[in-house]
């Protein structure tokens, strides 16, 4: 099986404040399996660190409200092409992010509040009939 995985999942320092959000049971939920691991905001053209952005009535913004609407769906666009050229079954992708969330982000309002909503990324794999799970809810998969 062949599984696109949010980078920062599997410990690449790829979040915009340096840092990655490792997650073992993702690793172990990979183990065995093809992986294309992609971080979209890098694959956009974002520097790691970057200022926090939250998808403000449908376009990333960042805090300070300036746009990186383009480099975010540039970059969603570019994951999207490794995970279709690679043929992936599925996409397991970091909960509430801009690009990533699958159930779940931010609410434009950099207060934490979070809405129902995808991130960039993910509704365009959904949209291309890739099935995407969210980090947190691995435990509850099988391969």
């Amino acid at each position: 099986m062949k599984i696109l995985v949010s980078a920062c999942l599997l410990g690449e320092n790829c979040k915009y404040n340096g840092s990655n959000n490792y997650n073992k049971a993702v690793v172990d939920f990979i183990k065995g399996h093809e992986v294309i691991c992609v971080c979209p905001e890098v694959l956009g053209g974002l520097s790691v660190p970057r200022e926090p952005a939250e998808l403000v009535d449908g376009t990333v913004m960042t805090k300070e409200h300036i746009s990186v609407d383009k480099e975010f769906r540039k970059g969603a666009a570019a994951a999207l092409k490794q995970a279709l050229d690679g043929q992936a079954d599925m996409a397991v992708l970091q909960s509430r992010s801009p690009s990533c969330g699958v159930r779940q982000i931010y609410d434009g309002s950099f207060s934490q509040k979070l809405i129902a909503g995808q991130g960039i990324l993910a509704k365009l794999l959904q949209d291309a009939g890739v099935k995407i799970i969210d980090a947190e809810d691995i435990a509850n998969e099988t391969v």
